[in-house]
């Protein structure tokens, strides 16, 4: 039973830390993800395609390389990096709020595709429809918009916050595996295997995939009503 309890002990952080990431990263990763599904959708031009292209990048690149470039942005010398740590007077890097950037950077273009593709499967004629009743861009993106992209939108969010859960990669980069602040399920399990720690890898294993497989079963219920 000390066995046991220790094993919890070890896990409950990192499973803590990861859903408070994952929720906080999917959340920002929405808020952008609407604004860019909408702009796609609205404006299609060289600069909307451009910025299209680059919010693919993380679905593309490896995620060591993510976290990279990350690293060179908000690390201690770089330029974002820089103006947060004269701002708030502590670097952002190897902080929790580190690892909430890299997962929302990972999850975006998977919170992107599925509300674009909603926004697009939205007949014309209801929107002309509404404008003709003078309706303007902010009226038609909320009242008409987002009613009909509700499964678009909830789809973008399981999607992205299975994504943020098991990030790794970009969150070792610019977060760091600190025991107690930093190690997120993902890290703690690779952690446990380098250790040599099979049970208590296999244990965080087991939660990370339930707690992931039971958001999707959720979501899929909700997706599945009228």
């Amino acid at each position: 039973m000390s066995q046991l309890g220790a094993m919890m002990t070890t896990i409950f952080f990192p499973l803590y830390l990861s859903l408070k990431v994952a929720t906080i990263a999917t959340l920002l990763g929405l808020l952008f993800g609407l604004m860019c599904a909408w702009m796609f959708t609205q404006w299609q031009n060289r600069w909307t395609q451009v910025l299209s292209l680059l919010t693919t990048i993380p679905l593309v690149l490896p995620p060591t390389v993510v976290g990279y470039y990350l690293l060179l942005l908000i690390g201690r010398e770089g330029i974002v990096g820089r103006a947060i740590e004269q701002w708030t007077g502590s670097p952002i890097v190897f902080t929790w709020k580190a690892a909430v950037i890299a997962a929302a950077i990972a999850s975006l273009p998977l919170i992107i595709r599925p509300v674009q593709t909603a926004f697009e499967g939205i007949e014309t004629e209801i929107l002309k429809a509404a404008q003709l009743d003078g309706a303007n861009r902010w009226q038609l993106f909320v009242y008409i918009m987002l009613p009909l992209s509700y499964r678009g939108i909830l789809a973008g969010l399981v999607l992205g916050f299975a994504r943020a859960m098991g990030e790794f990669g970009a969150t070792l980069m610019v977060a760091g595996n600190i025991p107690g602040q930093t190690q997120t399920l993902a890290i703690a399990i690779y952690d446990a295997v380098q250790a040599n720690r099979m049970t208590d890898a296999h244990l965080m294993a087991v939660v990370l995939s339930g707690t992931t497989l039971l958001m999707l079963l959720v979501i899929s219920r909700l997706l599945k009503r009228p």
